[in-house]
């Protein structure tokens, strides 16, 4: 599917009047490589210097956040690299690259740990291999940089469908979001994202074989990789039947789902059970209810309890507003791949019942329904625009140290 197809073209004209000349066709912008041919060092090298400052601005925002954190810490007599390297979830990917699966589901509490997707443990046992220090410290130097690749696919998305502001307040309010701290974690959220957001600029441009293949890597980082998959799939089967000899498009639907169904199936079989990969997920209590359960807490949250916990008010609060932004998405027409990808996301968070204070960060990926506030940003007046961002920045530096130091469990 090419990305043309979202955009109407210019209209052409017979007056001999001059006219100003019609907007660049989305297929050559002014960040995008001067020609295909050109060197691939000098194109990505071209490529970095029109992200920069989409870069810049995220390392700035989130070390923002992480000195909130640290001086949040140092007030409390307590140590931020804990925190970020080895407690909660980063402490079962430590415990998968040190020691592998369980072999049985009656394992407990190991048997737990096969509903953790294999691609980061593996990624930081395999660098850790080659680098000094501990496994924590590579895997959150794993996590920081796939941060940064993640932050630059952000852009891309951003910029090829509205342009280079866009693309860079798109990769602030990502970076901002509320439980961005995250990103800096030695979780599996920006290595997801990563794939995620270079999978959805594949199809955008066209890249089938980049999107299928990315996008069958994010399968094997997390569970929610079926989303990206079914983005990638339904997108190419379009574009097979708007042009039947599309073959990459053809061997992207084919990649695409390898990822999640792989692992899913080595689950089922490693435990001799077809069920096993959800049985496993049963442990966790993660079963799909239409969505009952998130309705019942939510009510509970902001209607009865007279004092809920601050962080629960944040996931809820993030979840209504993906709910507004998936809608305004809607109404803009976003592109059918990014609906595709944050609807069914929407729909497998929503719908668990769940443990539901990680919901938010659950949503992390999902940075294309942050594209219409990024747009009405772009189109705002420099004094709203840094107000907005200043409150967002702000905002996520504080809600991220609540999690991290006030909140009782995992983020």
């Amino acid at each position: 599917m090419s990305s043309t197809a979202f955009r109407p073209t210019p209209r052409a004209t017979t007056e001999t009047t001059p006219r100003p000349a019609p907007p660049a066709p989305r297929d050559h912008r002014p960040g995008d490589s001067p020609h295909p041919r050109t060197p691939l060092p000098r194109r990505a090298l071209h490529a970095l210097r029109h992200a920069a400052p989409a870069l810049l601005a995220y390392v700035a925002v989130r070390s923002t956040g992480l000195l909130v954190l640290a001086f949040w810490a140092h007030r409390r007599h307590e140590g931020v690299w804990p925190i970020l390297a080895t407690q909660w979830d980063a402490g079962w990917y430590l415990r998968i690259a040190d020691h592998g699966y369980a072999h049985e589901v009656g394992a407990v509490p190991s048997a737990k740990s096969m509903a953790f997707f294999p691609l980061y443990p593996v990624l930081v046992k395999a660098v850790a291999a080659f680098t000094p220090g501990s496994r924590a410290s590579t895997g959150l130097a794993v996590a920081v940089v796939a941060s940064l690749v993640a932050a630059w696919g952000v852009f891309a998305v951003g910029d090829r469908l509205y342009g280079r502001r866009v693309g860079v307040l798109l990769t602030v309010l990502w970076a901002a979001f509320p439980v961005g701290l995250v990103q800096w974690m030695g979780y599996t959220e920006s290595l997801f994202t990563a794939f995620v957001a270079w999978s959805l600029y594949g199809v955008l441009t066209g890249r089938w074989l980049t999107a299928g293949s990315c996008a069958a890597l994010a399968g094997l980082t997390r569970p929610t990789g079926v989303a990206v998959a079914a983005a990638v799939t339904v997108s190419a089967l379009v574009a097979l039947c708007r042009r039947p000899r599309e073959t990459r498009a053809l061997a992207a639907a084919f990649l695409a789902p390898l990822g999640w169904c792989g692992y899913v199936g080595w689950v089922g079989l490693h435990l001799g059970r077809w069920d096993g990969y959800f049985a496993v997920q049963r442990l966790w209590s993660n079963e799909l209810d239409g969505g009952l359960r998130t309705l019942v807490l939510m009510r509970d949250l902001l209607w009865r309890d007279t004092r809920p916990e601050l962080f629960l008010v944040a996931v809820t609060l993030t979840l209504l507003a993906s709910v507004v932004m998936f809608g305004l998405s809607l109404w803009d027409r976003q592109p059918l791949p990014l609906l595709v990808f944050t609807g069914v996301l929407l729909v497998i968070v929503l719908g668990s019942k769940g443990v539901y204070f990680p919901r938010a960060r659950f949503l992390l990926p999902a940075f294309p329904l942050l594209l219409p506030p990024a747009l009405h940003l772009s189109r705002a007046s420099r004094r709203y625009r840094a107000l907005a961002l200043t409150t967002a920045v702000a905002g996520s530096a504080y809600v991220g140290a609540y999690m991290a130091l006030v909140w009782h469990g995992a983020p």
